[in-house]
């Protein structure tokens, strides 16, 4: 066990706030204890000389316990946990609200009771909290009406609500738990510590929960990556807005809000993410007590047509593939199956199928080295006994090793064959699509855990130029930098056109007259990102023009915004875009996980296409190179219609350099390449544009 071993293992529990008194919650967690705990229960309140016949103490001082249940008002609770911590208890539980979520003061409060959580090592849940359940000393430390049974998944909840829902639901589905977790505030102890405990606990085969939000990014993907190398992490994560984005002025920030944050960060962390509480327990059941596929492989065995095109429906839409059988299965099912039946996959045995046809059929189709998983549908008919039916699928399971899903359709009838299924581990459902989603978590933790991480690569970078042209913002009201800031990318290796930013149309020639051939002529201004919109762009510009192009760009700028500032006029190289794709490379930073990566298509229709994929920096090689997989334009990048394929190296490499830099700068808030073409010669960064925060440099 983990450090918290003994918060969910006290031997003495007491509750600071017990009372008799009818419908509190000092009552209903004093009748929880002391229902089913396996130690000592000590009520503390000075105004009782004794709860529920126990003696009561006036002080937690004098109750010698392994862990404080706090249940007193807001304005005295930090005043026990000081008293517990002097005390020498180093586990509390804070029932209480009226912290944080309360507002001013209530923040103030909650700023103390960390302050003294620190000061006494306390391991401190809540404030704001349901309380703690663990099965195995019988412990239901909460005021919920329901305790849960004996199980082997562990459950963590910022919602208190919630666990009671689950609770009565589970307990009526046979669904038991190890420990039971309400976070509240998370005031201390957050969902990161939860993962690390449960994740050393051989006790805890699954771990789930429900997030409405996590507060340190970073920390929850190295924690659960660890974690998911053996132990199975589902989550559903609430609150899909990205209301942050509104006040993004990057492409990147337009298009990047808070869930994809989320939805990079849990992916990075090995995290299984279900959209529904009925895809929460789909998964935690059957990797609960399922084994790993070998392949994605399934194969349906059927005694109704229907049914079975719904799962494979289901299954092309998931990462799993209708298995294809061997000669020899196909020749087993020929003799198996009456002439009207379908020996290819999904396996149709037809609806006069009795127990014996459809053993023989599964045993075959498990018996298939090509077949990774199973699905057994059936619909009730009189021939068919599901309760023999659930037998034979028990043992043809246990025989064969292989994860089987069962889809006995039906309501009463099924009840008792669902049941014995359940009893071996094997989940049953009414949908075939919840068959297979069931499957494919396991086909996708299977992968996650085979995952083998590589630090990102450190480049060789010049830190101070980078920190000399952030600093350039620093006493301006305006803190954008756009292709002024080209030199940021130089000093990080990403590769840049050749050019040079002007002040005067002779300087333009100037510096156009040192670049072979023709040139690209961008008006230079914080306050004018989009250029193109404005005319602010002239591509293919001959020497004998810069000099006329200039004054137009400049005179365009001021009419579109007469109070602009304008820089000059950027003189640039021109990038052959005929043989090359435009792509984007950006970053917006999330408040909880901090440097969100962006990869897309590129060009002036990022933002209408939005053919983006996303991760947390920092990054290493092979997740920048499956962030160039991942995108629909793929394959644009590696030479489709007989295009020459892109340098895709360079570009999987210019992530990573993104990456370093804007881990390395803290301040930098919101960055664009866009676009950065690449082309089969190599990789170039045309425009570039980003926010800084001057008081992070």
């Amino acid at each position: 066990m983990g450090e918290l071993s003994e918060l969910f293992s006290p031997e003495r529990i007491a509750v600071v706030g017990a009372t008799e008194r009818e419908g509190s919650v000092g009552q209903a967690i004093m009748e929880n204890l002391l229902e089913s705990f396996a130690g000592d229960v000590v009520p503390v309140n000075p105004s009782h000389e004794e709860v529920f016949g126990i003696p009561a103490l006036d002080d937690i001082a004098d109750a010698s316990a392994d862990l404080a249940v706090v249940v007193v008002p807001p304005k005295i609770a930090v005043d026990v946990v000081r008293e517990a911590g002097e005390a020498g208890v180093r586990n509390v539980v804070v029932i209480t609200a009226g912290f944080g979520e309360t507002g001013s003061d209530g923040a103030a409060r909650e700023q103390d009771l960390i302050e003294v959580a620190e000061r006494y090592d306390i391991d401190l849940v809540g404030p704001n909290s349901l309380g703690i359940m663990s099965t195995p000393v019988g412990m239901n430390a909460t005021f919920g009406p329901e305790n849960a049974t004996t199980g082997r998944m562990s459950f963590m909840s910022q919602s208190g609500a919630f666990i009671t829902a689950v609770l009565d639901w589970a307990n009526d589905q046979g669904i038991g738990f190890k420990d039971v977790v309400s976070l509240g505030n998370k005031a201390v102890l957050d969902e990161s510590d939860f993962v690390e405990e449960w994740g050393d606990d051989d006790a805890t085969d699954v771990i789930i929960g429900y997030l409405e939000g996590i507060d340190d990014g970073q920390a929850f993907i190295e924690t659960a990556r660890e974690v998911t190398r053996e132990t199975p992490i589902v989550l559903v994560k609430s609150g899909r807005t990205d209301a942050g984005a509104q006040a993004a002025s990057s492409h990147t920030g337009t298009i990047a809000g808070s869930d994809q944050a989320y939805e990079a960060g849990l992916e990075q962390a090995g995290v299984i993410r279900a959209e529904s509480v009925q895809e929460l327990f789909d998964a935690a059941r059957v990797l609960e007590s399922q084994p790993l596929p070998d392949t994605d492989d399934v194969a349906v065995i059927t005694n109704a047509g229907g049914p079975g095109v719904m799962s494979t429906d289901a299954i092309g839409d998931s990462r799993l593939s209708m298995a294809s059988f061997t000669e020899a299965t196909l020749d087993a099912f020929s003799e198996a199956l009456p002439a009207e039946g379908n020996i290819y996959n999904p396996v149709d045995i037809v609806g006069d199928a009795d127990n014996e046809r459809f053993r023989d059929a599964l045993d075959v189709a498990l018996g298939d080295d090509n077949v990774g998983s199973a699905i057994v549908l059936s619909c009730p008919t009189a021939v068919l006994d599901y309760e023999r039916l659930a037998a034979d699928t028990v043992e043809l399971q246990a025989k064969h090793e292989k994860p089987v899903a069962a889809c006995f359709m039906g309501g009463e009838r099924v009840e008792p064959a669902a049941a014995a299924l359940a009893d071996a581990g094997i989940p049953n459902y009414f949908d075939p699509a919840r068959a297979v989603k069931g499957l494919d978590a396991l086909s996708r933790f299977r992968d996650i855990s085979e995952r083998e991480y590589q630090p990102p690569t450190t480049f060789d970078v010049d830190r101070e130029r980078a920190r000399e042209i952030l600093s350039s913002v620093e006493g301006r009201e305006d803190t954008r930098l756009g292709v002024e800031a080209m030199g940021l990318l130089d000093a990080y290796g990403i590769e840049t056109p050749a050019g040079e930013i002007v002040d005067a149309p002779a300087d333009a020639l100037d510096v156009a007259e040192r670049i072979d051939g023709d040139v690209v002529m961008k008006i230079v201004s914080p306050d004018i990102l989009h250029k193109s919109d404005i005319g602010g762009v002239k591509v293919g510009v001959p020497d004998e023009e810069v000099y006329d192009a200039y004054e137009d760009l400049v005179s365009r700028a001021r009419n579109y915004q007469p109070d602009a500032t304008i820089i000059g006029v950027q003189v640039q190289e021109m990038v052959d875009l005929d043989d090359g794709v435009e792509t984007i490379v950006g970053m917006n930073r999330d408040p909880q996980f901090g440097p969100l990566l962006l990869f897309g298509l590129g060009g002036i229709f990022v933002e209408t296409l939005e053919d983006t994929t996303f991760r947390v920096a920092p990054v290493s090689e092979p997740e920048a190179e499956a962030m160039t997989r991942e995108i629909d334009a793929a394959p644009l990048l590696r030479g489709a219609r007989g295009r020459e394929p892109a340098d895709v190296a360079g570009v999987v490499e210019t992530i990573q350099r993104l990456s370093q830099l804007v881990t390395d700068f803290p301040a930098i808030l919101e960055l664009d390449i866009n676009p950065l073409v690449a082309t089969p010669d190599g990789v170039e960064a045309v425009d570039v544009r980003l926010t800084v925060d001057p008081d992070q440099l």
